[in-house]
């Protein structure tokens, strides 16, 4: 049977890396966005901030596609992420990286097997080249030739993390989206992962999407951070802007004691 060729669909080179405007998601009577709007320029991280049920993973999911809103559009470097057509689908795929919570590796594959995955879902490479390839990704992650043959139960929290990375990693994205990174690790390697992504930013020139509690990664990495509240991003600027924002969350979140340890420490 002859193999279905999608036509492509190329990104708009003067388009922000996300545009999203008049979002609305809701669960049945539970309105979680309602005239939502953000703007995530290339080449910055935009750290998303939240209390908790206000939707951080709802919105992410939605920019991806994965997750059909009530109202509202979304572009992805100008492609509509909200249509069906499977090029535009396809082309936002190969131009996004995707870091899960807790890294949401295939328990039965090795980490080389894990990253493979997208590799040969778009590309027809040779087995060699896709070998090195992956090899690759694993060392700009961090990770030794000692972790490629392991299973994520063999790994440890921040090693699984990096496993999430290198995957999210193997296409060659311009766009990396991460959901809680350094949650659940240690100071010490939340602080080396921390430094990991700002290096590979300035390395790649990517355009981060980042999801976090970790007030230490906001000031330590972030060019602007984006606060959910009240249904909508009520700010969204440099944290030094966001700390003097008059909103109740916002100064509770900022100015409390763990606020003003991260700003001790930046």
């Amino acid at each position: 049977m002859e193999e279905l060729r999608i036509p492509p669909c190329e990104p708009d080179p003067g388009a922000p890396a996300i545009e999203v405007r008049g979002l609305t998601n809701a669960f049945g009577a539970q309105v979680v966005h309602e005239g939502l709007d953000l703007t995530v320029r290339r080449g910055e991280i935009v750290g998303v901030v939240g209390g908790s049920g206000s939707g951080k993973s709802v919105l992410m999911r939605s920019i991806l596609g994965l997750r059909r809103p009530q109202a509202g559009s979304v572009r992805v470097f100008g492609i509509d992420a909200l249509s069906d057509d499977p090029a535009k689908r396809l082309a936002i795929e190969r131009q996004t990286g995707v870091l899960f919570q807790g890294g949401a590796l295939f328990s039965s594959l090795t980490v080389l097997e894990n990253i493979m995955v997208p590799v040969r879902e778009h590309h027809g490479l040779p087995e060699d080249l896709m070998h090195a390839l992956c090899w690759m990704k694993m060392r700009l992650a961090g990770l030794g030739p000692e972790a490629a043959h392991k299973l994520p139960a063999q790994l440890s929290g921040g090693m699984r993390k990096r496993a999430g990375l290198a995957r999210a990693l193997a296409l060659d994205p311009p766009l990396l989206f991460l959901d809680e990174p350094t949650a659940g690790l240690d100071p010490i390697a939340a602080a080396a992962f921390d430094q990991l992504i700002l290096d590979l930013k300035q390395a790649l020139g990517l355009t981060v999407f980042l999801i976090t509690h970790d007030l230490d990664t906001l000031y330590a990495i972030c060019d602007r951070v984006a606060v959910l509240a009240d249904r909508r991003v009520v700010c969204c600027a440099p944290v030094a802007e966001v700390e003097a924002f008059p909103h109740p969350w916002v100064q509770a979140y900022f100015h409390g004691p763990r606020g003003r340890s991260a700003r001790r420490e930046a």
